[in-house]
Formats: C-alpha cells, sequence, structure tokens
C-alpha cells in the first residue's frame, strides 16, 4: 500500500522526532562589552556568570505624603569605581509654616493675631505700613502701632538676605 519512498521518510520523521537524531552543533560563546564582563555560554541552555557586579550608589526617595507638612525633600548619590554614597533628608519650610499658622489664627477668629504672624516677614510689614495699616504690636493697632514701630525701628522683622 506505501511505498518503500514514503515508508522510508516516515522512518527518518520518526527519528527525528523521537529524538533518536539529535543535531550536534558547537557552543555559541559570547563575550559581553558592558562592564560587568559577563560571559554567555549556549548549548541548548544558557548560563551566565557575573564576574563583578556594576557600581551602583541609588538615591533615596525622600517622600513627603502628606500635603500639610512644611517641608521639602531632597537627595543623592555619588558612585566610584570603590566606594559609593547616598544621602538624604528634609528642611522646613518657614514661609509654609507662617501662612499655616495664620490661616489657623484667622480660622480660630483672632483675626488680628494672624496678621501679626504674617506681619514677621519684612515684607508683609513694608507692605502694611505702605498701605497705612501698621502691624499690631504689643496689643496696639493703627496710629498707636505706628508709633511704637516707628520708636523702635530695631523690633522691626528684618530683610531677607537674598543670593542676588
Amino acid at each position: 500500500m506505501y511505498s518503500s519512498k514514503s515508508r522510508i521518510a516516515a522512518l527518518v520523521a520518526a527519528l527525528v522526532f523521537s529524538g533518536s537524531v539529535i543535531a550536534q552543533s558547537d557552543p555559541i560563546v559570547t563575550q559581553s562589552t558592558s562592564n560587568s564582563n559577563s560571559v554567555t555560554t549556549t548549548n541548548g541552555s544558557t548560563t551566565t556568570k557575573v564576574i563583578s557586579p556594576p557600581p551602583s550608589a541609588i538615591s533615596p526617595a525622600v517622600t513627603i505624603i502628606n500635603s500639610d507638612v512644611c517641608a521639602i525633600g531632597y537627595s543623592g548619590a555619588a558612585q566610584t569605581q570603590i566606594l559609593g554614597i547616598s544621602f538624604g533628608g528634609t528642611t522646613k519650610d518657614t514661609n509654609c509654616e507662617r501662612l499655616k499658622l495664620s490661616r489657623s489664627l484667622y480660622d480660630m477668629g483672632m483675626k488680628v493675631a494672624a496678621v501679626s504672624t504674617l506681619c514677621q516677614d519684612e515684607r508683609v510689614f513694608t507692605a502694611m505700613m505702605n498701605a497705612g495699616t501698621p502691624c499690631p504690636v504689643d496689643g496696639q493697632i493703627g496710629a498707636s502701632a505706628k508709633e511704637i514701630w516707628e520708636a523702635n525701628p530695631d523690633r522691626q522683622p528684618q530683610k531677607v538676605k537674598s543670593k542676588d
């Protein structure tokens, strides 16, 4: 029923698929050009040998999750072939704190105290004096507060020094 050629072809196909005939080839060896000096040998399976891992210094994640915190996060890292160092931290934002304190005082109905808190900033102090509504001092407001400020210039908020 089957010809001899088709029987031979079926026999060869059966041997190839059953694993009796295995094609043999030379292993593939590659040398990596990265700094990790990896050697990969492929012979039906993959093997990777890492001689030395690449140096890595990773900056810490400094997150300020609560949006009601007046802090600024910072971090950094440096790496050499021998030593790696990373650092991080926070610094407080005093102007943000002043605004939040003033807002809280105002919300509690203490409007004069809220304005007095803002007047600790020289820019606000100057703006209030230029507007003719001097900042409160020693429980005094208006013209009597202006007299106290003029008599005691050393008590006025100092100008913030800038990098300019």
